[in-house]
């Protein structure tokens, strides 16, 4: 996995309210187009998720994988795939939170490698897309609570 997409938000919220949105897994589909389930595969002493199953549907990519998660409290929050889809053969990803005036910016990068070629260009494209959309959807979620 070389090249990350990343990009950035401000969330009218704290570090520990968006956290606490990133690692209920299970909610996803709810607020999260593209995710339809994620289920709790493992969890870690602190109680949050460190291994889960997601089943995507993205129009085009339809897949099933597990992720990897490592926690830096309500800071960061790292991924790696553990497990690949028929699809998706790599994933890597990172949520940073960092409180600043007004709210907390919220930094997410993702790299993804997939089973199919794909131009280079194309592939940042949609990772830009996802990245995007993602942020986008925390924050109304964040938001609305």
């Amino acid at each position: 996995m070389a090249d990350r997409t990343s990009s950035s938000i401000t969330i009218g919220a704290d570090r520990k309210a968006i956290m606490s949105v990133i690692a209920d897994f299970p909610s996803y589909p709810e607020w999260a187009a593209q995710v339809k389930t994620a289920d709790v595969l493992e969890t870690g002493e602190d109680g949050r998720a460190t291994r889960v199953r997601f089943v995507l549907d993205a129009g085009v990519i339809r897949d099933e994988y597990v992720l990897g998660y490592e926690w830096d409290g309500d800071a960061e929050v790292r991924w790696r795939i553990v497990r690949p889809g028929r699809m998706i053969s790599g994933l890597t990803g990172a949520y940073r939170l960092t409180e600043v005036t007004g709210g907390t910016e919220v930094a997410y990068e993702l790299a993804v490698d997939l089973a199919v070629p794909m131009p280079g260009l194309i592939k940042r494209r949609a990772e830009k897309v996802i990245v995007d959309t993602a942020l986008k959807e925390l924050k109304r979620r964040v938001e609305a609570r």
